[in-house]
């Protein structure tokens, strides 16, 4: 006579009694027969599907909430494992139960090999994290209509059912955590249904099979692009890797994953990362664009998808393949969340194009740094006709102010007389100084990041990085001093002639009251509107970043170069002189440009807002107060208003320095990946340095020698590039 368990008589019914749950619960929980993951499991295993996908998946998101249960299935027997987490504690309690009740181990076999029979894992293992697109907006229009559009539901694929079981990101760390030892023995229970049925096993690595067969030629097709190629010259088309790649792939196929092919499909992946690191590498000199950048990260996870999947692949049966499954899974779920998300695509594509056009504006930067007194001088001699060109910028200020013109030309032409002024300074090699701390602080960023990638890390090399920052400081200083220096007499100089000709001041009292009125510090938002100006002059410098790279992406000074019509107007001489002067001012007058249109047009802006947005630049405020000065007269000069004004510009000059730097120094130490630690400890290390000797951060000492291969180049009289 053949006893039967408690779990093999409740197959008959649907719904196990009363007395079946308790003889259950006593067989594989004797020490905690009350336990609720013992009941639960035993409800959830007798309620199994026989046909059908949709109830199938459903009882599978059903026995993953189970699962995630945060009670722990512990101290249930003698002897059992108590420092497992409780995903695993519960996942040792169900290869327990299948173990030793063969009826439940069926049905459980039946719904596995049904799922796997009616889903496909193609788009889950060759398409979840990886576009299909070639460009970055066809893929961000893409994300962002499947993010207000709903989706049709896709039963029969393994990508739609990961979704459905891991519905938040933070669940890739939980799937990362299960016990491959235990996942292993549960596929030996469930993963072998009876004959004719195929194996899932069988049908995964076939999917499997087919995701590294369309990875590869889809990775080759990118990579044998034409830019792409145009920026590997030292790779050969015949003997580009991606070449190879298609047939690895089909070696990989025909052979089932032999070791052998596995072996070769390494090698080539490794020498199609030398490619792409090749053509990062160019990206300095060459120019980068959002789509080639996009399509670079395209690759970069393409063939990391290869490599991983071919572990999954190469691993021994059981425990080892699990290991290499779970990470695989992991990272697939991570990326089908970032699949749905704008920002991640922007966040990640960003870094890389933020990297290449704030090294641009680094080495604009360094013509902005001085090191000895020479060149020191040279700033301030700069500055000043920096300064000069500004006083006559504020004057046709006014004039335009005074005209009845439509709101329109009004903001054209100030945005005109703005960017001309800028880009005039630019060719004549003047400087101006709030151009200049996001650009010196694109170049500190520079410097903190090579040296953090080096291999010494003591003090020597925060001193080192330390020492850099008193150049910047007191380049700014003589910037400053030379732009009001020289503002101010200018200024003063226009006004008297104006009076002297016309014989009346520039400004009347009313506006000559409301310029002093609105530089006052506390009795107008002028420090809010300075802080904002901080933030045009940071946005300026990126653009001048951006538009240096357009021009060196496009090749623009060799199309001018070898242009017909300009070769036939000035010769070849005269053609290639156009070209130099478009790569030397190109970074300087997209800045220029692009500061005149924002100070410009941002209050016009914000007024049709209803926002009462203004600017407040340093050295057109204090050529303003100038001519109010004048026009008050000496006695008005000496008032607290005015003298309250003269502060106002003071601290205007501090925060337009202060907000663009530390703007441009942290998106430029974020896009270099410098660690936060090291900001701190560098801060630190320049704040001991000024605490010992303040008097190197505002004048360089006589003895100081210019750096060799250091950021500090003399200011060149015909102007540095991007300035």
């Amino acid at each position: 006579m053949t006893v039967s368990s408690p779990a093999q008589q409740l197959l008959v019914r649907s719904t196990p009694s009363a007395r079946e749950v308790d003889a259950f619960c006593v067989q594989y929980a004797p020490r905690a027969p009350g336990h609720p993951a013992v009941r639960d499991l035993l409800r959830l295993l007798s309620e199994v599907p026989g046909d059908g996908l949709e109830p199938r998946l459903e009882w599978v998101e059903r026995w993953m909430h189970w699962m995630r249960d945060r009670i722990p299935a512990q101290g249930l027997t003698d002897g059992e494992d108590a420092g497992l987490s409780p995903a695993n504690s519960r996942l040792a309690l169900l290869v327990r139960v299948l173990e030793g009740e063969s009826g439940l181990r069926a049905s459980v076999t039946r719904l596995v090999a049904g799922v796997c029979a009616g889903s496909r894992g193609l788009k889950l293992f060759a398409q979840v994290g990886l576009s299909g697109g070639n460009g970055f907006f066809s893929e961000l229009t893409d994300r962002f209509v499947r993010g207000v559009l709903p989706s049709p539901p896709e039963p029969g694929k393994l990508s739609e059912l990961l979704l459905r079981l891991f519905p938040v990101p933070e669940d890739a760390q939980w799937l990362a955590a299960l016990s491959p030892a235990l996942l292993a023995r549960l596929t030996a229970l469930v993963g072998e249904p009876p004959p004719p049925e195929p194996t899932p096993s069988a049908r995964v690595r076939g999917d499997l099979m087919d995701a590294l067969l369309l990875l590869g030629v889809q990775v080759a097709g990118l990579g044998l692009a034409e830019d792409v190629r145009d920026r590997s010259p030292e790779t050969s088309f015949r003997a580009s890797p991606f070449l190879r790649l298609r047939l690895v792939c089909d070696a990989v196929l025909a052979r089932d994953g032999a070791q052998e092919t596995l072996k070769d499909l390494a090698r080539v992946l490794e020498d199609c990362r030398g490619v792409v690191q090749s053509v990062t590498r160019h990206l300095e000199y060459s120019g980068v664009s959002v789509d080639l950048v996009y399509r670079m990260e395209r690759i970069r996870r393409g063939l990391d998808r290869m490599e991983a999947i071919s572990r999954v692949l190469g691993a021994a049966r059981g425990e080892a393949r699990w290991r290499e499954a779970l990470t695989l899974l992991s990272d697939l779920l991570g990326y089908a969340h970032a699949d749905r998300s704008v920002r991640a695509l922007v966040q990640r594509n960003a870094r890389l194009l933020s990297r290449k056009i704030i090294e641009r504006t680094s080495s604009t930067g360094e013509h902005y740094i001085t090191a000895t007194p020479d060149e020191f001088h040279r700033m301030v001699h700069s500055a000043a006709g920096g300064g000069f060109l500004t006083a006559f910028t504020a004057l046709l200020k006014f004039f335009l102010a005074s005209l009845s013109l439509a709101p329109f030309f009004a903001g054209f032409f100030a945005a005109l007389n703005y960017a001309g002024s800028f880009v005039v300074m630019q060719f004549l090699g003047f400087t101006l100084a709030t151009k200049q701390p996001s650009m010196t602080a694109s170049t500190l960023a520079a410097a903190v990041g090579e040296e953090a990638a080096g291999p010494d890390g003591g003090s020597g090399r925060m001193e080192r990085l330390a020492a850099l920052v008193p150049r910047i400081t007191r380049s700014q200083l003589a910037a400053a001093l030379g732009n009001l220096g020289c503002v101010l007499p200018v200024a003063v100089a226009l006004a008297l002639g104006f009076q002297w000709l016309k014989g009346h001041s520039l400004l009347s009292v009313h506006k000559a009251e409301s310029v002093v009125e609105s530089l006052h510090p506390w009795h107008s938002a002028t420090l809010l509107w300075a802080a904002f100006t901080g933030v045009l002059l940071w946005v300026s410098s990126v653009a001048a970043g951006w538009f240096e790279n357009f021009v060196v992406y496009r090749r623009l000074p060799e199309a001018l170069a070898h242009h017909r019509v300009l070769r036939a107007l000035l010769g070849v001489t005269g053609a290639r002189r156009v070209a130099d002067a478009l790569m030397h001012h190109a970074a300087g007058v997209g800045g220029s440009v692009t500061l005149g249109v924002l100070l410009a047009v941002a209050p016009g802006i914000g007024g049709f807002f209803g926002i009462p947005l203004d600017v407040r630049h340093v050295t057109l405020s204090f050529g303003s107060l100038a001519f109010a000065g004048c026009t008050l007269g000496p006695a008005a000069v000496l008032e607290p208003g005015f003298l309250a004004a003269v502060l106002g510009v003071a601290v205007i000059g501090v925060l337009n320095f202060g907000v663009s730097f530390a703007l441009a120094l942290g998106v430029a130490l974020r896009a270099r990946d410098v660690p936060a630690r090291e900001g701190l400890r560098f801060l630190g290390a320049v704040a001991m340095r000024f605490l010992r000797n303040p008097g190197p951060f505002l004048i360089p000492p006589r003895d100081e020698a210019a750096p060799g291969g250091t950021q500090a180049q003399t200011v060149p009289q015909s102007g540095p590039p991007g300035h």
